[in-house]
């Protein structure tokens, strides 16, 4: 390969060798049933299937090995299934391809509390596993759970009472769980316990396709293998850490369900938390899952209790013309919230956390911005302070924000960057899809990133007084206008935990 190019290797076979090298695993030689339940739902035409296809057109589906069951109550034929999920699997270069993957499902209607539904689902997976000749009990069952949390107990208990496993013999059972995990601690224990009767730990993946990403993915990377990064990554050195969301649209539709949860519980208690983990955990002392997981729990359970004069609420203008949304509701569209965590590396530095919707852009990025330069002899505190920026969607990037001399006769400085643009870089290359790698890793056993269950409870510890709070209606949403950058009050938070705005310089995504 010369320098420069890139190319996607092929894969043969579902396991990783590397990864079973390392942790032991027991080799796997049955075929395998992946079993999407709600297969007629949004979730899963629009991302279960779709990761399962490109799994298996880049070849870690065997198709002599695996083969796909849609469950739903719906009733409907494997041929109309297929033709419902055809349009989101669109593969112009490759269409034998698309028809191969589709002749791979199988559908079973039936109800999500009843045993002949899923005896029946039993009775597919086990003519599967006939036919493929995989000896009882070496066969591999992953159950995916594209629903509501509130029918998890009951699927999980037919799943359990009709569809195991009869014997260990290689072979695994395991269930994958969307978000939202409750509600508050209460419900989300409770969920936790329900599952956990039927369950061990070791087979339920709890999905936050955050962890998914590219640029999320990269960042024990970035910490730990880069010298340069290790004394800067503390107090000394860092002044604040910004962790953004943002959308331009609003509910979209969906704005009854979206007032049940609010922006918090939707993309702050999740999605934002656990890339703070990864940003703020110590070094794990190896790549096992335990052992990072460990130290993300050891940064929540750091965080001190959140006080109401370190949030801002808001809510956007129109919000509540959706007809399924209270004319009272006070859910927040948008939320500021400050973090901050009790330890020796990261005492007195803000995490800044935000999210909202109906906003003046749409990005995810990790923004970490760092101390004045002590003796400041050039003169250019004004410009803007460094910052080391992560965008993780869109244009995924990382760019260093620094002075340098403006090239000319004179001695005046300027912002400008150090950039790493994906698109540029790595041009020819697919990044995967979220969806894809936690579903494969899912397939390895590789619990790395996905969410334990001690690591939801001390999550949902943090933000559930907060939330009780909100409900009760004792911290307001303030109104904002549509395309706005939300409410002027969450700008004089951040400035008042320390936060310095840039002005003059905007990061502009390279062109190729």
């Amino acid at each position: 390969m010369g320098s420069g190019q890139w190319h996607v290797e092929k894969r043969s076979t579902l396991r990783n060798d590397s990864f079973v090298k390392e942790y032991g695993s027991v080799p796997e030689t049955g075929c395998i049933s992946i079993v999407v339940l709600g297969a007629s739902g949004d979730l899963a035409k629009k991302k279960t299937f779709p990761a399962l296809f490109n799994l298996y057109r880049q070849g870690f589906l065997n198709p002599d090995e695996v083969h796909i069951f849609g469950y739903a109550r719906t009733k409907l034929s494997d041929e109309q299934l297929r033709d419902r999920i055809r349009g989101y699997l669109v593969d112009e270069k490759n269409a034998e391809a698309l028809s191969k993957f589709l002749k791979l499902i199988k559908y079973v209607s039936g109800p999500y509390d009843s045993e002949d539904g899923f005896q029946r689902l039993d009775n597919a997976i086990s003519e599967h596993e006939v036919s493929k000749n995989s000896s009882q009990g070496s066969s591999r069952r992953l159950f995916y759970l594209a629903l509501p949390p509130s029918v998890y107990p009951s699927v999980c208990k037919m799943i359990k009472t009709c569809c195991m496993n009869k014997s260990d013999l290689g072979g695994w059972t395991r269930i994958v769980v969307e978000k939202p995990f409750g509600k508050d601690l209460e419900s989300a224990e409770q969920l936790s316990s329900q599952i956990g009767e039927l369950f061990d730990e070791s087979q339920i993946y709890r999905i936050d396709h955050y962890l998914g990403k590219e640029l999320v993915q990269n960042m024990l990377v970035l910490r730990f293998a880069n010298r340069f990064f290790l004394p800067l990554w503390n107090r000394d050195n860092i002044e604040n850490v910004q962790i953004v969301f943002r959308e331009d649209f609003g509910t979209e539709g969906r704005g009854g369900y979206f007032d049940e949860y609010g922006i918090i519980r939707d993309i702050i208690q999740n999605h934002l938390l656990q890339v703070l983990c990864l940003v703020a955990m110590e070094k794990p002392i190896s790549l096992k899952p335990e052992h990072i997981r460990d130290e993300k729990v050891k940064v929540l359970q750091s965080v001190v209790p959140i006080t109401d004069e370190e949030v801002v609420l808001g809510q956007y203008e129109g919000y509540r013309d959706d007809p399924t949304v209270p004319d009272d509701s006070n859910t927040p569209t948008f939320a500021t919230t400050i973090l901050r965590i009790h330890n020796e590396r990261w005492e007195g530095v803000p995490f800044i956390l935000k999210a909202g919707k109906a906003l003046n852009s749409r990005k995810a990025e990790i923004r970490i911005q760092f101390k004045d330069v002590p003796g400041d002899i050039f003169r250019c505190q004004k410009q803007g302070r460094n910052e080391f920026v992560i965008r993780l969607q869109p244009s995924e990037a990382m760019y260093m924000k620094l002075t340098v001399k403006q090239p000319g006769l004179e001695m005046q400085t300027v912002q400008s960057e150090l950039d790493l643009s994906y698109g540029q870089r790595y041009q020819g290359v697919s990044i995967p899809e979220a969806y894809e790698r936690l579903i494969l890793d899912t397939i390895k056993g590789d619990q790395q990133h996905f969410v334990r269950r001690d690591e939801l409870k001390v999550a949902w510890e943090i933000f559930t007084p907060l939330l009780h709070r909100i409900d009760n209606g004792e911290v307001k949403s303030i109104p904002y206008k549509p395309g706005s950058r939300g409410p002027k009050e969450a700008d004089q938070l951040l400035e008042k935990a320390g936060y310095l705005q840039t002005h003059g310089y905007i990061w502009i995504p390279p062109t190729l």
